[in-house]
């Protein structure tokens, strides 16, 4: 049996501040997770990834909600005391008569309706070849070659699935996105497809929204002065409407991190339509994320560079001249949030060996536009075997008792990890389904963690087969 106790080690790390070495504190925390084990770096300032949250229960005994206990059904391990449903699965026909539910589930989120419902809004990362489709709906159907795009469920009171429906058809490869302070969903392609390529009659890469509660108010109309280019998620700042945006770009040069300054800012529903500025972050002398490896490093005066061309008519937006400053990349790019009073963003894992600067498993950014200080919050790793939970965080949101869940999305058994304030980790969820074999046809990742408006329902996806899943139990 491998030891499950929680290690914790302090060091003396520098960190950049202002020109000033400065000492914190790191961690490397061993978690019990039921079956596995947990290899995460923390930093002194993790403290500040969960500004504004609600106030943390104290933990009396173990960390998170114990041990994951086995599914006598096989589809999803969770700790005791806690109980899931099925919501909606691939295959399985919609409720509105328009097909079938489509495959591949990913990005998601959780909006509060009429007398006690709840609205979800579901992304499919489905390219052109996709066997599970979403099928085709007049008025809500950007181009019928492609297969992607969203689906929306409504649940009652109780939590039982009253109505699902096609929200957004013919898009490409729906990955993640994010909601708006006014509650629509903001879904991405993760793709720079142009029209001609791949059977496409129209250029993708857009971001688009979608109203929960009626999609044919908010139609399929590309947001196209976001940028085109691989979206991954998007965080709204409520204080100002700026949204940032995540790039999950495939190969060197590898994606940006980007702000829109909307010329209608928090103008409600639609209001996005009327354009703004896209901008691309520039960190000072770092070209690549990944070479920064302490956790707690600073980085002040982090300058917003406009976009060259937005649309990346003849060329993608990453490989565009940002001048002889050049511009700041990072390899997998790809959850994205806004809490307190910044924006957090997830870079999953990074590879030498595929031509970043250095090798990781995973990193939180910080960055507060007041100050415009970037800060690395969280390192994951070190490598302790690919079947480990804490290494390629994706999907993020906050929990409601503070901290964080995370969907992970790497090899090897997937999980929904907890993340507490202490910066302890916990399992909180297991495909039962994934053995973690290199020969399992079922590929277990986790996406679209998001809670209801009242904080007692957990959803999350199981991106393949594609399947949709309540949990409830004594939220702390």
């Amino acid at each position: 049996m491998r030891d499950t106790r929680v290690r914790i080690r302090h060091v003396r790390v520098p960190v950049r501040k202002q020109g000033v070495a400065m000492s914190a504190t790191r961690r490397h925390l061993l978690a019990r997770t039921g079956t596995a084990l947990a290899g995460i770096a923390f930093s002194g300032a993790l403290a500040e990834l969960f500004a504004g949250t609600a106030a943390a229960t104290a933990h009396t005994g173990d960390v998170g909600y114990g041990p994951l206990v086995r599914d006598p059904a096989g589809l999803l391990d969770l700790p005791r005391g806690f109980r899931y449903r099925v919501l909606s699965a691939e295959g399985r026909p919609l409720r509105s008569g328009e097909g079938t539910v489509p495959g591949r589930h990913d990005g998601m989120g959780a909006f509060a309706g009429r007398q006690g419902r709840v609205h979800l809004v579901r992304n499919h990362e489905n390219g052109a070849t996709a066997a599970l489709g979403v099928p085709t709906v007049a008025g809500l159907t950007y181009d019928p070659a492609a297969r992607g795009g969203c689906t929306a469920l409504t649940l009652d009171r109780r939590g039982s699935v009253v109505d699902e429906r096609v929200a957004l058809a013919g898009t490409a490869v729906n990955c993640a996105g994010g909601p708006t302070p006014w509650r629509t969903w903001l879904t991405c392609e993760e793709t720079e497809a142009q029209a001609g390529t791949a059977g496409y009659g129209k250029d993708h890469g857009f971001v688009f929204e979608v109203d929960p509660a009626d999609p044919r108010r908010s139609g399929a109309v590309p947001l196209t002065a976001m940028g085109r280019f691989p979206h991954e998620a998007v965080a709204v700042d409520p204080r100002n409407g700026v949204v940032y945006e995540t790039e999950d770009a495939f190969d060197r040069p590898f994606g940006l991190f980007y702000r829109f300054l909307p010329h209608r800012p928090l103008g409600g529903p639609g209001s996005l339509l009327a354009g703004g500025a896209l901008q691309a972050m520039r960190v000072p002398d770092v070209s690549d994320l990944s070479a920064v490896r302490e956790p707690g490093t600073r980085f002040d005066g982090v300058e917003w560079v406009p976009v060259p061309d937005s649309q990346a008519r003849r060329t993608p937006i990453r490989f565009q001249d940002f001048g002889p400053r050049g511009i700041t990349h990072a390899q997998k790019l790809e959850g994205c949030y806004w809490g307190g009073r910044s924006v957090y963003f997830v870079s999953s894992f990074a590879r030498a060996a595929q031509g970043s600067a250095a090798d990781h498993h995973g990193q939180v950014w910080r960055y507060d536009p007041d100050s415009g200080r970037l800060t690395l919050v969280v390192v994951f790793g070190p490598d302790t075997g690919v079947d480990l939970p804490g290494e390629s965080p994706d999907n993020i949101c906050l929990a409601p008792g503070g901290g964080l869940m995370v969907c992970e999305d790497g090899d090897g058994v997937q999980h929904v990890y907890g993340l507490t304030r202490r910066g302890e980790v916990y399992a909180m969820a297991r495909n039962a389904r994934n053995t973690g074999t290199a020969d399992d046809p079922v590929y277990g990742e986790f996406a679209g963690v998001t809670f209801s408006p009242d904080g007692r329902t957990m959803y999350v996806n199981c991106y393949a087969p594609g399947t949709t899943f309540a949990v409830t139990g004594h939220w702390r």
